[in-house]
């Protein structure tokens, strides 16, 4: 009986070790359009975010979303990894406040984050898309946090509209005065050919300008030289800006400039290769997907030239959704993993915001350096 019993625990230990391995690997396997489980099982709740490579660990940040609902109770959350497979919930990196009146209070919105490292200050700033709380989507500010810890706690700083009182750097003083004699109050019907007109003369640029600019979906780029560009949704959507920040990336130098006037742009992922500046974007369809822009410069400043969507084929494993619907994800950021760029989106479920699953691509390039973005079952 002993030999039987020792024969039946280590069987047992076998039986246990096996099925170790087996959810290890379940953890480990991340499939687009499927939930991604993080160390714990639990699917990863970090959405509209970036990873940053912080020495030999990978931080992947994003809005920690509700199950039901839009706005925020907890902030943005952070997760750790050192072989992007598993993922270590390390909770709450920016927490909303329990204090009534802070602009970051319980119920506000807060999206897009992007943390990036600053090498002078050493430490890690934090930039996100703000909605105070009652306010809708009215406020329109980016918000600015700061820590010493990539997993926090950040500490909020302030938030702000863009540019009050500044014209775009290279706008002429011609463009100016058109932009002046412009008149947004007296335009009751939108997307008529008359009223686009007067969007690219920059009508929204001029309404904001006392205030600021509006900031919504936005990212952080780095360039080669360290310096640091963020990138924003503006003028209710319609017209994306591009804005140079301070040394410390805590502020703007208030030099900027417009992308694509008018053309309804959203969600930016800004990646280089070459020389060579190419954004990515949706378009404004609420939560559901659209097909994504591209565009190409060889200057941060621009000019912009518009290319067709970089993706090509169809999903499997999620509704079969065609690339002309950018797989049914929206962009959040592009970073370079394992010595690749990958395109890191987001397949939205508004009804539970939280369980929205996670889409990577790596991306290809044609044989004229052009981006391309095929369906992929993993990212790996």
């Amino acid at each position: 009986m002993k030999t039987n019993d020792n024969y039946l625990k280590r069987a047992l230990a076998m039986l246990l070790c096996l099925l170790a391995m087996t959810m290890t690997a379940q953890t480990a396997r991340l499939v687009n359009g499927q939930p991604w489980p993080d160390a714990d099982g639990h699917h990863i709740n970090a959405h509209g975010g970036n990873i940053l490579k912080h020495g030999n660990t990978y931080y992947w940040y994003g809005e920690h979303r509700p199950e039901r609902g839009y706005t925020m109770d907890a902030g943005i959350s952070v997760y750790s990894s050192t072989d992007l497979l598993t993922w270590k919930r390390e909770g709450i990196a920016l927490s909303a406040s329990p204090e009534a009146g802070s602009d970051i209070e319980r119920g506000c919105i807060m999206e897009r984050p992007k943390v990036v490292w600053n090498a002078k200050t050493k430490k890690f700033v934090m930039l996100f898309h703000l909605e105070l709380k009652g306010r809708g989507y009215d406020a329109a500010r980016v918000g600015f946090a700061v820590s010493d810890s990539p997993t926090g706690p950040f500490r909020f700083l302030r938030s702000q509209r863009l540019h009050a009182g500044k014209w775009p750097f290279d706008m002429s003083a011609e463009a100016i005065a058109a932009a002046q004699q412009t008149r947004p109050e007296a335009w009751k019907d939108w997307w008529t050919p008359e009223w686009r007109r007067e969007v690219e003369k920059g009508m929204y640029l001029w309404r904001d300008m006392a205030g600021g600019q509006m900031s919504r979906d936005m990212t952080v780029f780095i360039d080669d030289d360290g310096k640091a560009y963020h990138i924003t949704s503006s003028q209710e959507n319609l017209t994306l800006l591009v804005s140079e920040l301070t040394d410390d990336y805590l502020d703007f130098t208030g030099k900027y400039n417009t992308i694509a006037p008018g053309g309804q742009n959203e969600a930016p992922c800004l990646f280089k290769r070459q020389g060579i500046y190419w954004l990515i974007c949706s378009g404004c369809t609420g939560w559901a997907p659209n097909e994504a822009r591209m565009f190409r410069s060889s200057s941060i400043w621009g000019p912009w030239q518009q290319l067709p969507s970089p993706f090509t084929g169809t999903a499997t494993g999620y509704r079969d959704m065609p690339a002309n619907k950018t797989f049914g994800a929206q962009g959040t950021y592009i970073t370079t993993l394992n010595g690749r760029l990958l395109f890191m989106a987001d397949i939205w479920n508004p009804r539970h915001l939280a369980q929205s699953l996670h889409l990577w691509l790596p991306i290809g390039f044609d044989a004229q350096g052009t981006p391309v973005i095929p369906w992929a079952d993993s990212p790996f």
